[in-house]
């Protein structure tokens, strides 16, 4: 019995110390697994404190590569504009400079163009690229995209290019006469007719500043500050009666026509420049005996009704190469022709200010030879429109007459004898 006891016990203390090993043996194997490794600083490397809220935060497309090159931290811009792909920087100089900034601790920055992602044309993308270290392993990468601020400084300059050129031209010719006015002073004829050259220049002179300051103002100023509803019979009327001499020189007929009693809600006084211009334009680019039309109506749109008023021409017409860039400042279909009728290049590109500042477009449809049609379109003044069915005198019809309904052309044309 003793021996049996004893056998008994010894198999008892062996399973004690049996359990107890592989209990440390199985904390041991955890302690293990998560003590970090070479390869796991080397691969997942953390960023300090409070930088990954800073770049979260950042304007600037960021990047963060470790000692391997491979990409810690990167923004979403930095994945839209294409500088990282597959988890590695892609572009090669930047590439470069984060290289060398880990090697030396210097900070470096510098601009590059980079081809645009998606497009088949070739634009390049305009970037400046500033490389810092970040701790002792890290390196950051912050790129700022500086394509739109080229191109804004890139208009202002061919834009007081232009202003400089069209000015320079009139006051050249000014100059000019003057001097041929001070050696004809014994000619009475020559005196009157280069006194008539100098008003002509000295006009052409006045409508560029006068348009030049009605391009700013459309540009800086808010038209819906002072917005009202504006009724577009007045607006077509006035713009006619603006037209009126140069078509009567020209044999032009101009007629009205189309949706009547429609309304717009915006600034009075640009609405009538703009459709103003887009008359004169007709006129000046028509040939002599032929007709120029303004129209009016109602168009349905998913955000609300819009009325369009389209102004149409007899005149040379725009080639397809043309058609993009009418709209831009000082650009001239025919140059030869806009001089002649003394144009400044900057009626249209109004046009243009005017329809996006009040919500709406302005388009042209043309074909050479056959003429062109331009069309203002504009939100309508619906709240307006109502008011004016319910109150007749706002209309300024005579007392006791019955509304025109909205649909009903015009009662007739107005023509030019």
């Amino acid at each position: 019995m003793d021996v049996n006891a004893a056998v008994a016990a010894a198999a008892a203390i062996a399973g004690v110390l049996t359990g107890v090993i592989a209990m440390l043996a199985f904390r041991w194997s955890e302690r293990d697994q998560k003590r970090p490794t070479r390869t796991s600083l080397h691969t997942d490397p953390v960023l300090p404190p409070g930088v990954d809220t800073v770049l979260s935060v950042l304007r600037s497309s960021a990047v963060v590569l470790d000692e391997a090159d491979a990409v810690v931290k990167a923004s979403s811009a930095a994945y839209a504009l294409g500088l990282v792909r597959g988890g590695k920087l892609s572009v090669d100089p930047m590439l470069t400079m984060a290289r060398d900034t880990r090697r030396d601790g210097e900070i470096r920055q510098v601009e590059l163009d980079l081809p645009r992602r998606g497009t088949g044309r070739g634009e390049a993308l305009a970037v400046s690229a500033r490389v810092a270290p970040l701790g002792s392993r890290l390196v950051l990468l912050l790129v700022e995209d500086l394509t739109e601020a080229r191109r804004i400084e890139a208009v202002r300059r061919d834009f007081v290019a232009n202003v400089s050129h069209e000015l320079k031209t009139p006051v050249g010719a000014l100059s000019l006469l003057s001097e041929a006015v001070m050696d004809a002073s014994d000619d009475p004829e020559a005196v009157e007719r280069f006194a008539g050259r100098m008003q002509i220049e000295a006009t052409r002179l006045t409508n560029l500043v006068q348009e030049l300051i009605d391009l700013s103002r459309v540009q800086n100023d808010d038209p819906l500050e002072d917005a009202e509803p504006v009724r577009v019979d007045e607006l077509v009327a006035e713009a006619i009666d603006r037209c009126r001499h140069q078509a009567g020189t020209k044999q032009i007929t101009m007629a009205a026509g189309g949706t009547a009693d429609l309304h717009v809600w915006g600034n009075r006084g640009q609405l009538a420049a703009a459709l103003g211009n887009l008359v004169e334009n007709a006129v000046n680019y028509s040939p002599a005996r032929t007709r120029v039309g303004i129209a009016a109506r109602r168009v349905n749109a998913p955000g609300g009704d819009h009325i369009e008023v389209a102004v149409t021409d007899q005149g040379i017409g725009i080639s397809e190469k043309d058609k993009e860039r009418v709209f831009e400042r000082f650009y001239r279909v025919d140059p030869a022709r806009s001089r002649a009728t003394g144009g400044t290049g900057l009626g249209l590109a109004i046009v243009k200010h005017v329809a996006a500042s009040h919500g709406g477009e302005v388009t042209v449809w043309s074909s050479e030879g056959q003429g062109s049609t331009f069309t203002l379109r504009l939100p309508e003044a619906g709240a307006a429109r109502d008011r004016a069915h319910q109150h007749p005198d706002l209309d300024d019809e005579a007392e006791g007459s019955p509304d025109p309904s909205p649909y009903e052309p015009l009662p007739a044309p107005e023509v030019l004898p």
